[in-house]
């Protein structure tokens, strides 16, 4: 009897590209330790730590504190659990551990949501309440901020003044940004369309109530324009340098072992995103407009919590939430991007999916629980703003594809022939002393290249016919262009 002949499936190799956005594998390990399995030490230290706590402290204190020390122990073993189990997502770096505890936050947050969605608004202030005793006799009224006063006339004390904790907050918040979406367009346009919705909304959110300068000076030019500007620049220089990590076992000096450790929190490698090119289909298109407008709920999500649930904007309830949605949207941001622009992702990522639960719950819940706030809404207003958001967002879509078909024939009309941002290599190439990387490694290679990365390889030949600066850094061994170990 002739032997079987095993076929594989195109399914199956669809599947190999979203396990790599999902569940990503460490290509080269260079520091052992830190990735052999320690379960078992990690359950004796958990277990050690919940006896302790069950029976060491005094349980007379209060019936708070005892809640409040289960809830403790509680998420304390859901993240434990979520190390150990749920997927790596696209990054590895520094560790793949780090992320499967921030899917794990994300999981919890939406938990946490869900159950609040079935409460009412009594019981939702009450857990509150629990949690930060000072909104007890607090009201939004109470806030007595001056919004929108004192416009004119416009001097420099005025913006001085303005330029408080919450702005350089606000820079900072524009940078990380830009490191995510990495387009200036799309920046710009969530951007100014930010500027709009606060324009639209003032009338339910008194916060929203801002001066001329403070929207087009302070917002849209100095913190919402300097954040991208660093941030893209801080984005460019990453794409320009080439990855070749060392590993830490070949390294000779103390120091260049204390560098590598310490680089172990850098980006393993930067890809050049590429949202919209000149055949860009209608699924990108649209995927592209929906990004602009659920980044638009999630900000309005931010004011209506604080609103409707009365908390000052000091609470550190705003302060946690924000630092946990930051480290969230970074593995949702790149799965999104890989599901809208890799024709072979099919599904999308599990994080991404997640956010895109918890930013509907929260609208759910300031829906529900904001009513009589939602009752003094101008309608006009609401239908203006959803029209504009079309409108700027598909003329911004459109603006950037015709503006990569003008560079594409640029380049094309180009003597020489080079395109930074395609691949030259269709195939994987031989390591170095003539070894193939593994097929994880090729794997996540191609995907980097096919998702608008440049490879090694390719910045090398550019640098050859003088088509692109030189910057080569061994990252890790540290090595200079003429061989010297820094």
């Amino acid at each position: 009897m002739g032997g079987r002949t095993r076929t594989v499936s195109a399914s199956s190799d669809f599947s190999e590209y979203f396990h790599e956005i999902n569940d990503r594998q460490v290509d080269d390990i260079s520091i052992e330790f830190f990735y052999k399995p320690h379960t078992i030490t990690l359950l004796l230290l958990s277990v050690g730590t919940m006896l302790y706590m069950a029976f060491t402290r005094d349980e007379t204190v209060s019936h708070q504190n005892n809640i409040w020390t289960g809830m403790c122990c509680a998420t304390f073993f859901f993240l434990v659990i979520s190390v150990l189990t749920f997927p790596n997502g696209p990054f590895t770096r520094p560790h793949p551990a780090l992320w499967r505890l921030v899917f794990g936050c994300s999981v919890l947050y939406l938990m946490f949501l869900v159950f609040i969605l079935f409460q009412d608004y009594e019981t939702v202030r009450s857990i509150l309440v629990f949690f930060y005793p000072e909104l007890q006799n607090f009201t939004i009224d109470m806030d007595e901020s001056n919004w929108g006063q004192n416009c004119n006339p416009l001097t420099f004390d005025k913006i001085w003044s303005s330029l408080d904790i919450f702005a350089f907050a606000h820079l900072f918040g524009w940078m990380m940004k830009a490191l995510l979406i990495r387009h200036y367009g799309l920046l710009w346009t969530i951007s100014i369309m930010w500027e709009v919705t606060e324009l639209l909304f003032a009338h339910l959110l008194p916060n929203f109530i801002e001066c001329w300068w403070d929207a087009i000076i302070l917002d849209i030019l100095l913190c919402n324009g300097v954040g991208i500007y660093i941030g893209m620049k801080v984005c460019r220089w990453l794409e320009m340098r080439d990855y070749k990590w060392e590993s830490i076992k070949d390294i000779s000096t103390t120091s260049g072992k204390v560098k590598r450790a310490l680089m172990q929190f850098t980006p393993e490698s930067w890809i050049q995103v590429r949202w919209m090119d000149s055949d860009s289909p209608a699924k990108r298109v649209l995927s592209v407009s929906l990004l602009v407008i659920a980044w638009q709920l999630t900000e309005l999500n931010t004011f209506f919590l604080k609103h409707v649930f009365q908390m000052p904007p000091h609470n550190p309830f705003n302060a946690i939430r924000i630092l946990c949605l930051g480290p969230i949207v970074a593995p949702t941001i790149r799965q999104y991007y890989l599901y809208v622009t890799d024709r072979r992702v099919k599904r999308m990522g599990t994080q991404c999916w997640v956010y895109i639960c918890i930013t509907l719950s929260e609208a759910f819940i300031c829906f529900k629980f904001g009513r009589e706030l939602f009752k003094q809404t101008v309608v006009t207003n609401v239908l203006i703003w959803l029209l504009l958001q079309m409108v700027i967002t598909f003329v911004c879509v459109y603006l950037c594809v015709t503006w990569n078909r003008r560079q594409e024939i640029k380049d094309v009309g180009n003597d020489s022939g080079l395109d930074l941002n395609s691949s030259v290599l269709d195939t994987p190439q031989p390591g170095e002393g003539g070894r193939r990387p593994s097929p994880s490694a090729e794997r996540s290679a191609d995907l980097r290249r096919r998702a608008g990365g440049v490879s090694a390889r390719d910045r090398l030949n550019a640098v050859a016919s003088g088509a692109a600066p030189r910057r080569s850094v061994r990252l890790g061994g540290a090595v200079s262009e003429d061989g010297d170990r820094f």
